[in-house]
Protein backbone atom coordinates (compact mmCIF):
# COMPACT_ATOMS: atom_id res chain seq x y z
CA UNK A 1 0.00 0.00 0.00
CA UNK A 2 1.06 3.76 -0.81
CA UNK A 3 1.81 5.99 1.71
CA UNK A 4 1.15 9.85 1.65
CA UNK A 5 2.08 12.62 3.96
CA UNK A 6 -1.60 12.12 5.51
CA UNK A 7 -1.35 8.30 5.80
CA UNK A 8 -2.22 5.45 3.30
CA UNK A 9 -3.23 6.25 -0.23
CA UNK A 10 -5.96 3.87 -0.05
CA UNK A 11 -7.68 2.96 2.69
CA UNK A 12 -7.37 -0.85 3.16
CA UNK A 13 -11.08 -2.99 2.87
CA UNK A 14 -12.67 -6.26 4.09
CA UNK A 15 -13.56 -7.31 7.64
CA UNK A 16 -10.97 -6.56 10.70
CA UNK A 17 -8.60 -9.41 11.89
CA UNK A 18 -8.53 -9.35 15.62
CA UNK A 19 -5.67 -10.61 17.80
CA UNK A 20 -3.92 -9.76 21.11
CA UNK A 21 -1.62 -6.81 21.59
CA UNK A 22 2.25 -7.87 22.75
CA UNK A 23 4.66 -5.89 23.94
CA UNK A 24 6.24 -5.38 20.32
CA UNK A 25 2.73 -3.59 19.07
CA UNK A 26 3.24 -1.07 21.71
CA UNK A 27 5.05 1.96 19.90
CA UNK A 28 2.04 1.20 17.38
CA UNK A 29 -0.40 1.63 19.82
CA UNK A 30 0.96 4.51 21.66
CA UNK A 31 0.62 6.10 17.96
CA UNK A 32 -2.77 5.23 17.38
CA UNK A 33 -4.38 6.20 20.69
CA UNK A 34 -2.67 9.90 20.40
CA UNK A 35 -3.60 10.34 17.00
CA UNK A 36 -7.13 9.26 18.02
CA UNK A 37 -7.31 11.76 20.99
CA UNK A 38 -5.08 14.19 20.68
CA UNK A 39 -3.14 17.09 18.37
CA UNK A 40 -4.45 18.22 15.17
CA UNK A 41 -3.96 14.58 13.54
CA UNK A 42 -6.96 13.43 15.33
CA UNK A 43 -9.22 15.99 14.27
CA UNK A 44 -9.92 14.06 11.15
CA UNK A 45 -12.15 12.35 13.04
CA UNK A 46 -14.83 12.99 15.61
CA UNK A 47 -13.70 11.30 18.70
CA UNK A 48 -10.78 13.72 19.22
CA UNK A 49 -10.22 15.75 22.86
CA UNK A 50 -7.93 18.25 21.58
CA UNK A 51 -10.37 21.04 22.37
CA UNK A 52 -10.92 19.61 26.28
CA UNK A 53 -6.79 18.50 26.75
CA UNK A 54 -3.61 19.31 25.52
CA UNK A 55 -0.68 17.28 26.33
CA UNK A 56 -0.52 13.26 25.55
CA UNK A 57 -3.31 10.54 26.53
CA UNK A 58 -0.45 8.03 26.62
CA UNK A 59 2.90 6.90 26.97
CA UNK A 60 4.70 3.73 26.18
CA UNK A 61 4.19 2.44 30.25
CA UNK A 62 1.02 2.91 30.43
CA UNK A 63 0.43 0.81 27.34
CA UNK A 64 2.74 -1.91 28.19
CA UNK A 65 1.13 -2.05 31.68
CA UNK A 66 -2.10 -2.50 29.57
CA UNK A 67 -0.62 -5.05 27.67
CA UNK A 68 0.69 -6.80 30.23
CA UNK A 69 -1.96 -6.92 33.01
CA UNK A 70 -2.43 -10.20 34.17
CA UNK A 71 -6.43 -10.02 34.31
CA UNK A 72 -6.97 -8.32 30.88
CA UNK A 73 -5.17 -7.52 27.22
CA UNK A 74 -5.50 -4.79 24.73
CA UNK A 75 -7.62 -6.28 21.43
CA UNK A 76 -6.51 -5.05 18.25
CA UNK A 77 -8.19 -4.85 14.99
CA UNK A 78 -5.98 -5.13 11.95
CA UNK A 79 -6.75 -5.26 8.03
CA UNK A 80 -3.84 -6.48 6.00
CA UNK A 81 -1.59 -6.61 8.87
CA UNK A 82 -2.52 -2.46 9.24
CA UNK A 83 -3.37 -1.56 12.36
CA UNK A 84 -7.10 0.32 12.80
CA UNK A 85 -8.25 0.38 16.09
CA UNK A 86 -7.64 -0.87 19.32
CA UNK A 87 -9.34 -1.54 23.09
CA UNK A 88 -8.41 -2.51 26.45
CA UNK A 89 -10.27 -4.87 28.47
CA UNK A 90 -9.22 -5.78 32.11
CA UNK A 91 -11.41 -8.20 34.09
CA UNK A 92 -12.68 -6.63 37.51
CA UNK A 93 -14.67 -9.54 39.23
CA UNK A 94 -17.97 -9.54 37.51
CA UNK A 95 -17.16 -7.21 35.25
CA UNK A 96 -14.91 -5.95 32.42
CA UNK A 97 -13.44 -2.38 32.24
CA UNK A 98 -13.94 -1.03 28.62
CA UNK A 99 -10.91 1.38 27.69
CA UNK A 100 -8.10 2.92 25.63
CA UNK A 101 -10.76 2.47 22.78
CA UNK A 102 -9.02 4.05 19.36
CA UNK A 103 -9.98 4.06 16.07
CA UNK A 104 -7.51 5.53 13.25
CA UNK A 105 -8.99 8.97 12.70
CA UNK A 106 -9.69 8.40 9.22
CA UNK A 107 -11.47 5.28 9.40
CA UNK A 108 -13.69 6.53 12.16
CA UNK A 109 -17.30 6.56 11.58
CA UNK A 110 -17.14 3.66 9.23
CA UNK A 111 -18.30 0.74 11.16
CA UNK A 112 -14.93 -0.15 12.39
CA UNK A 113 -15.28 1.07 16.35
CA UNK A 114 -18.77 -0.92 16.29
CA UNK A 115 -16.85 -3.91 15.10
CA UNK A 116 -14.39 -3.68 17.91
CA UNK A 117 -16.89 -3.11 20.71
CA UNK A 118 -18.80 -5.65 19.34
CA UNK A 119 -15.84 -8.16 19.71
CA UNK A 120 -14.83 -6.55 23.34
CA UNK A 121 -18.30 -7.65 24.55
CA UNK A 122 -18.36 -11.09 23.02
CA UNK A 123 -15.14 -11.87 24.92
CA UNK A 124 -15.90 -10.55 28.30
CA UNK A 125 -19.74 -11.87 28.31
CA UNK A 126 -18.77 -15.32 26.34
CA UNK A 127 -15.39 -15.84 27.02
CA UNK A 128 -14.64 -14.19 30.28
CA UNK A 129 -18.46 -14.83 31.76
CA UNK A 130 -19.09 -11.32 33.18
CA UNK A 131 -22.05 -9.94 33.54
CA UNK A 132 -21.43 -6.31 32.45
CA UNK A 133 -19.11 -4.31 30.43
CA UNK A 134 -18.01 -0.41 32.28
CA UNK A 135 -15.77 2.72 31.22
CA UNK A 136 -15.57 5.78 31.86
CA UNK A 137 -15.89 8.61 29.47
CA UNK A 138 -14.88 12.56 30.10
CA UNK A 139 -18.79 13.78 30.79
CA UNK A 140 -18.73 16.84 28.80
CA UNK A 141 -17.66 14.43 25.46
CA UNK A 142 -22.04 14.24 25.17
CA UNK A 143 -21.62 13.39 21.24
CA UNK A 144 -19.59 9.96 22.91
CA UNK A 145 -21.70 9.10 25.66
CA UNK A 146 -24.71 9.43 22.83
CA UNK A 147 -22.83 7.13 20.51
CA UNK A 148 -22.13 4.13 23.48
CA UNK A 149 -25.53 4.58 24.86
CA UNK A 150 -27.44 4.08 21.38
CA UNK A 151 -25.18 0.60 22.03
CA UNK A 152 -26.80 -0.22 24.90
CA UNK A 153 -24.41 1.34 27.69
CA UNK A 154 -26.24 3.10 29.80
CA UNK A 155 -25.49 6.34 31.96
CA UNK A 156 -24.64 5.86 35.92
CA UNK A 157 -24.76 9.60 37.26
CA UNK A 158 -21.55 8.12 39.30
CA UNK A 159 -18.65 10.85 39.11
CA UNK A 160 -15.32 10.68 39.50
CA UNK A 161 -12.60 13.61 39.22
CA UNK A 162 -10.85 14.51 36.79
CA UNK A 163 -6.67 14.10 37.38
CA UNK A 164 -6.23 17.48 37.42
CA UNK A 165 -2.39 18.61 37.93
CA UNK A 166 -0.99 14.81 36.46
CA UNK A 167 0.39 15.48 32.75
CA UNK A 168 0.26 11.97 32.34
CA UNK A 169 -3.55 11.88 31.87
CA UNK A 170 -3.19 15.51 29.42
CA UNK A 171 -3.78 19.20 30.13
CA UNK A 172 -6.94 20.46 30.50
CA UNK A 173 -7.92 23.40 28.85
CA UNK A 174 -10.94 23.91 30.92
CA UNK A 175 -11.58 23.34 34.85
CA UNK A 176 -14.79 21.21 35.20
CA UNK A 177 -13.54 17.99 33.49
CA UNK A 178 -14.72 14.85 35.57
CA UNK A 179 -15.61 11.28 34.15
CA UNK A 180 -18.70 9.56 34.11
CA UNK A 181 -18.96 5.93 34.53
CA UNK A 182 -21.37 3.90 31.94
CA UNK A 183 -22.33 -0.01 32.20
CA UNK A 184 -23.72 -2.15 29.96
CA UNK A 185 -25.14 -5.46 31.05
CA UNK A 186 -23.59 -8.21 28.76
CA UNK A 187 -25.01 -11.88 28.33
CA UNK A 188 -22.60 -14.29 29.50
CA UNK A 189 -22.18 -17.96 28.04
Amino acid sequence: MSETATGPATEPTGEPAFRTATLADVPALVALVESAYRGEASKAGWTSEADLLGGRRTDAEAVAEAVGHTDGLVLLAERDGELLACCQLERRGDRAYFGMFSVRPGLQGGGIGRAVLARAERLAGEEWGVGAMEMTVIEQRAELIAWYERRGFRRTGEYSPFPYGDERFGIPRRPDLRFERLIKELKAA
